[in-house]
C-alpha cells in the first residue's frame, strides 16, 4: 500500500515536470474531470501497460455527480452567460417598469438613458444581420448619376436656408451678425495658411461645421438639449464632488475648503480612476466608436482622426453645461478646420474602423484597473500643479517687469493682461462680445494662449463670482465683470489645450512615440497651434450666433421693496434702474434698499 502511495506521488511529480505544471493539484482535477479515479493507476504507461489500483470507494462514488455538473458548466459557458444576461436585464426591466410608475419625472434620465442604449443595440444588431444585403442594394445609387445631383440639391438647400434663418433670427439681434462675421474671418485666415490650397476637402470642411451648428443649436436653442446639457452639467458637478469624502479623510476637512491643492487636483484623481474603470469594462470604446461613426460617416475622414477627436470629448477638463457644449461641439469643428489647414494628399492606410483597434488596457480586473488610473494620475496632477506655481510665478514676474518699465515712461499700470486686452480686442469683437466687454475677454483669450487654460479659468469664475454677488460694475476705469453672453462665449473661446506651453508637451508626447519623425512635428507644430485656437474662436462665434438669453425678467418694484440680507446681480440691475429711473414707480423705501449696497448722488 506504501509502495503504491509512493509510486502515485512520484508520478504525480514527474508528470507536473514534464507537462511544465508546477501545481499538481491542479493537475490532479483535471485528470478527475477525464475519468481518472482513485483506483487506476496515475504513473504513465511503460511499454503500454499500467498497474491496476484498488475499487474506489463510496465516497468518490458521491463525488461524481458534482464533477459531472461542473463538466457541464464547464462545456455550456456561453449558455449560461446568456442566461445570466437574460437574467439580469429583466430585473433592471422590472426595476425601470417600478421606477416610472412610481415618478415617471424622477426616472426620466434612466428612461432616456435606457433609450439611447437599446437604439445602439438595435442599431448593431441590424447592421450585423441586414447590413451586408443593404449595402448590397444602396452602393449602385452612391456612383449614379442622380446622387450627385441630389447632394447638390440639398447642399443648396442647407444654404439658403442658413441664410433665411440668419436673416430671421437677427434682425431682432444684430450683434449676432458679428459672431457669424467672425466665422468667415477665421475660416478665411486658416485657407490662407493652408498647406495644400487644391486638396482641401469641402466636403469634410462643410460637413465638420454643419455638425457643429446642428449641435449648438440643439444645445443653446432648444429646451429639451439645454435641459439635458444642464442637467448633465449639474450630474457630473454632483459626481465629481464625490472626491470631498476621499480627500476629506486624508487631507481634513480644513485643508480641502481652503486650499485650492486639496480641493481641486484630487478630483483629477477620481476622474482618471472612474475612466481608467470605463476603459477597461468597455464603455467608453463604445462610445467612441459610435461618436466616430457619425463625424466618419459625414465627414468622410479617417477612422484614425475620429476615433482621436471623439476621444478627446472625454478626457477634457469639464465641470458645466456651457464647457460640455463646447467640447462636444469642438469635435467636428477640429476635424474640419484640420482638413482645412493641412488637407491630405496621400490615401491613408486607415479608411476604416477596422484597421483601428481600441485596447482595453493592461489590468487583469476591475479593481486593478481603478488602481493603476488613480497611480496614473499622481504624474498629471505633478505635472499641473507644477506648471501652475511656474506659470502664476512668471506671470507675476512678467507684470512687475513691465510695470517697472512703464513707470520710467510715466505709464501706469503696464502689465500683460494690458497688452493682451489691447491686441486680442478685435479677436474678442469677432467672437461677438459687446465693446465695452472686449477688454477683458481678450485678457483672458491672452491668458489662455500665453499661459494655460486653467489659469485663464481661475480669471473667469472670479469675474463670475463679483457679478453673481452684485458688486459694481466699474471701480475707476477697471470694470468688475462681463455681462452673461460675454461669460457664455468666453467659456466657449477658453475651452481648449492650444496654447504655447502646451507646444513642448505635445511634441515630447509624440516625438517620444515616433522618434524618426521629429523634424516633421516640428514643422507643423506652430500651424496646429494656430488650428486648435480657432476652434476655439469659431465654437465661440457659433455660441454668439444661437445664444439668446434665458429666464423670467426680475420684478424689480417687489424685490427692492422688501428687506435686502445682501446683494446680488438682479439687486445690482433693479438699483441701477431705480438710480437712472425718474418715475415714482420705485419708492423711497426701494432706494433706501439700494443705498445700503451702492454709493450714488442719489444716497447723498
Amino acid at each position: 500500500m506504501e509502495d503504491n502511495a509512493s509510486r502515485r506521488r512520484e508520478s504525480i511529480s514527474l508528470r507536473s515536470m514534464a507537462n511544465g505544471l508546477e501545481n499538481a493539484g491542479a493537475e490532479f482535477l483535471e485528470n478527475l474531470e477525464e475519468g481518472w479515479t482513485p483506483g487506476s493507476d496515475w504513473s504513465p504507461a511503460v511499454d503500454g501497460r499500467s498497474e491496476a489500483g484498488p475499487e474506489p470507494s463510496a465516497g468518490w462514488r458521491i463525488l461524481q455527480p458534482a464533477l459531472g455538473v461542473r463538466r457541464f458548466c464547464r462545456e455550456h459557458v456561453r449558455l449560461w452567460r446568456w442566461i445570466c444576461i437574460g437574467l439580469l436585464c429583466t430585473a433592471f426591466a422590472a426595476f425601470l417598469l417600478i421606477a416610472c410608475l412610481l415618478d415617471f419625472q424622477r426616472a426620466l434620465a434612466l428612461f432616456v438613458l435606457t433609450c439611447v442604449v437599446l437604439v445602439f443595440l438595435a442599431h448593431s444588431l441590424l447592421k450585423r444581420l441586414l447590413g451586408p444585403k443593404l449595402w448590397r442594394r444602396v452602393e449602385p445609387l452612391g456612383h449614379s448619376r442622380l446622387n450627385l445631383w441630389l447632394k447638390r440639391g440639398l447642399a443648396l438647400a442647407a444654404f439658403l436656408g442658413l441664410v433665411l434663418w440668419l436673416a430671421l433670427d437677427t434682425s431682432r439681434r444684430p450683434e449676432q451678425l458679428v459672431s457669424f462675421a467672425g466665422i468667415c474671418v477665421f475660416i478665411g485666415l486658416l485657407f490662407a495658411c493652408s498647406k495644400h490650397h487644391r486638396a482641401v476637402s469641402w466636403r469634410a470642411v462643410s460637413w465638420g461645421l454643419g455638425l457643429q451648428f446642428i449641435l449648438g443649436l440643439f444645445v443653446i436653442r432648444t429646451e429639451p438639449g439645454f435641459t439635458a446639457f444642464q442637467w448633465l452639467g449639474d450630474q457630473i458637478q454632483i459626481f465629481l464632488r464625490y472626491t470631498e469624502a476621499g480627500s476629506s479623510f486624508v487631507f481634513g476637512d480644513t485643508l480641502v475648503k481652503d486650499v485650492f491643492a486639496f480641493q481641486v487636483l484630487p478630483i483629477i484623481v477620481f476622474f482618471s480612476c472612474i475612466m481608467s474603470v470605463l476603459y477597461y469594462v468597455g464603455l467608453m470604446q463604445w462610445v467612441i466608436l459610435k461618436i466616430a461613426w457619425l463625424m466618419q460617416v459625414t465627414m468622410g475622414t479617417t477612422a484614425t482622426e475620429t476615433l482621436s477627436v471623439a476621444g478627446n470629448i472625454f478626457v477634457s477638463q469639464i465641470d458645466a453645461a456651457s464647457l460640455i457644449a463646447a467640447s462636444v461641439m469642438a469635435a467636428p469643428c477640429a476635424l474640419a478646420l484640420s482638413k482645412l489647414v493641412y488637407p491630405e494628399v496621400e490615401e491613408s492606410k486607415f479608411r476604416s474602423e477596422e484597421g483601428v483597434k481600441l485596447t482595453y488596457g493592461e489590468a487583469q480586473n476591475l479593481l486593478e484597473a481603478a488602481s493603476s488610473g488613480a497611480a496614473i494620475s499622481v504624474r498629471v496632477i505633478a505635472n499641473i500643479a507644477a506648471n501652475l506655481i511656474a506659470f502664476l510665478a512668471v506671470l507675476a514676474f512678467i507684470n512687475a517687469a513691465l510695470s517697472w518699465l512703464g513707470d520710467m515712461v510715466d505709464v501706469q499700470g503696464l502689465s500683460f493682461q494690458l497688452i493682451c486686452s489691447y491686441i486680442l480686442r478685435p479677436v474678442a469683437f469677432l467672437m461677438g462680445v459687446a465693446w465695452e466687454d472686449c477688454p477683458v475677454v481678450a485678457e483672458l483669450l491672452g491668458i489662455k494662449l500665453f499661459l494655460n487654460e486653467f489659469v485663464a479659468y481661475q480669471e473667469l469664475s472670479r469675474y463670475k463670482q463679483r457679478r453673481l454677488a452684485g458688486a459694481e460694475e466699474w471701480v475707476g476705469a477697471k470694470k468688475q465683470w462681463i455681462s452673461v453672453r460675454a461669460e457664455i462665449l468666453t467659456t466657449f473661446a477658453l475651452c481648449g489645450f492650444a496654447n504655447f506651453s502646451s507646444i513642448g508637451i505635445m511634441l515630447g508626447g509624440l516625438t517620444s512615440m515616433v522618434p524618426q519623425r521629429k523634424s516633421d512635428f516640428s514643422q507643423i507644430v506652430l500651424r496646429a497651434l494656430c488650428t486648435g485656437a480657432c476652434v476655439s474662436l469659431v465654437n465661440a462665434c457659433v455660441a454668439g450666433i444661437l445664444y439668446v438669453p434665458r429666464g423670467a425678467e426680475v420684478n424689480c418694484t417687489a424685490l427692492l421693496n422688501t428687506i435686502l440680507s445682501s446683494s446680488s446681480f438682479e439687486v445690482y440691475q433693479c438699483c441701477r434702474e431705480a438710480f437712472q429711473s425718474t418715475s415714482p414707480e420705485f419708492s423711497p423705501e426701494a432706494l433706501d434698499n439700494c443705498c445700503r449696497f451702492y454709493n450714488h448722488t442719489t444716497c447723498a
